[in-house]
């Protein structure tokens, strides 16, 4: 999936082109007992639940693919198999069958690991897929139909304490607390859309927290294959250029930041040929970004290096984009263009002053006086009209020079 692929769907999550046909949804409470369930034509609700329903449908579909939105694919095997044949059963099933969504309740409340309340709610949308040109001028035809349904499992939190006005009371008393629906942790899009089309083989995943993914309801509730967010490989991949590039150089952290930022400018280059085509954390390339860097690293560290990244991700290589901070590498850049700067400034200054001396200028505020040993007794201040005099005497045969200029008295 891209980032057009899931802007395309949310542009139709608006009032008016909004397709959901149904909603369905269980409330949990913290003892995972099943408290109530939702069964509405979604364009038949009241506005107001309208479009609080339809936020959460898109927070669902929100965030940095690769990060906050993962796409994942299928178990290879017969669990997996079934897990996507189940998904497969509810969508086709518009979510009509009390009997396929008691199951997909029941697998959630197994398998999602959270303390408190939550609400897991789903919708179902079938989306006429317009067909586009080369130049995505639209056409009436539509290329397929793009049956889906989305999950989405919020929190559902107790209000705060506080204090308002009670109206029938008419005083200031305690408020009371209920409980609120908050927006999504997690949730998934199924099937994928991806390239415009129906994938079945693959889910969107979302996740709010992208250091905890909930590996174990991705793999035991999805039957999914697990995979890591761009937080999470950064992370990964930084923890392994620390430990082994920091034993062997003090400078560690200034080659940690030159790969970082080889690996970016790399990133950069490879756009400008290849567009949308991502650039992955292969052997050559790590080997690349660590030779490239300014401090010269050793074949054992770059092969120390390369060994770490290979048992830590496995075939599934990382995207190049997610290994480096953007904005720490321009604060560098940045922290170094002002270091340049003063030293270009200092060599100036040094310049300037080396050309006044040659000169005999100068700073302002000193007066250097150059003459021969036998004059120097000769030299005394004296006041004279209230300002303090420096008194050389001169002899008919000597020159005095000014500033590099001849003085005449």
């Amino acid at each position: 999936m891209t980032k057009k692929d899931i802007a395309e769907l949310k542009r139709r999550l608006k009032k008016e082109g909004c397709t959901f046909t149904k909603l369905r949804g269980c409330y949990v409470d913290s003892q995972k007992n099943s408290i109530l369930h939702i069964d509405e034509t979604f364009l038949n609700l009241d506005e107001e639940e309208f479009f609080k329903y339809l936020e959460i449908a898109k927070k669902t579909l929100s965030g940095t693919i690769g990060n906050q939105l993962l796409e994942l694919s299928f178990q290879p095997g017969e669990e997996g198999t079934e897990k996507q044949n189940f998904l497969l059963g509810l969508r086709d099933s518009r979510l009509k069958s009390d009997g396929l969504l008691e199951r997909f309740y029941e697998l959630v409340i197994e398998q999602y690991d959270y303390a408190g309340n939550y609400l897991i709610l789903l919708f179902h949308d079938a989306y006429d897929v317009i067909t586009k040109t080369s130049d995505n001028a639209k056409l009436d035809e539509s290329e397929e139909v793009y049956e889906y349904i989305l999950c989405a499992i919020c929190p559902v939190e107790l209000s705060k304490a506080a204090l308002g006005y009670r109206k029938d009371e008419n005083r200031i008393g305690p408020r009371i607390r209920d409980w609120i629906v908050m927006p999504p942790e997690n949730g998934f899009l199924f099937p994928a859309f991806s390239s415009r089309s129906s994938d079945i083989h693959a889910i969107c995943y979302y996740t709010k927290d992208t250091k905890d993914v909930r590996t174990g309801f991705i793999e035991d509730g999805l039957g999914c294959e697990p995979r890591r967010t761009a937080a999470q490989e950064k992370k990964a991949f930084r923890s392994i250029l620390e430990s082994v590039i920091a034993p062997q150089i003090e400078e560690a952290e200034d080659a940690i930041l030159d790969i970082q930022q080889n690996l970016s400018d790399m990133v950069d280059e490879h756009k400008t040929v290849f567009e949308t085509e991502p650039v992955l954390l292969t052997s050559t390339a790590l080997r690349e970004a660590i030779a490239e860097s300014d401090l010269q690293l050793p074949e054992e560290v770059i092969s120390k290096v390369e060994a770490a990244c290979a048992e830590e991700f496995g075939e599934q290589l990382p995207l190049a984009e997610n290994l480096f901070d953007a904005k720490t590498l321009a604060a560098r850049a940045e922290a170094k263009r002002g270091q340049a700067l003063q030293k270009e400034v200092l060599a100036l200054r040094e310049q300037l002053a080396a050309e006044d001396s040659s000169a005999g200028n100068t700073p302002a505020g000193e007066i250097i006086v150059k003459v021969s040993g036998e004059k120097v007794p000769e030299i005394k201040t004296e006041v004279i009209n209230g300002r303090k005099c420096l008194i050389i005497p001169l002899e008919e045969d000597e020159q005095t020079i000014i500033n590099g200029n001849a003085a005449e008295f």
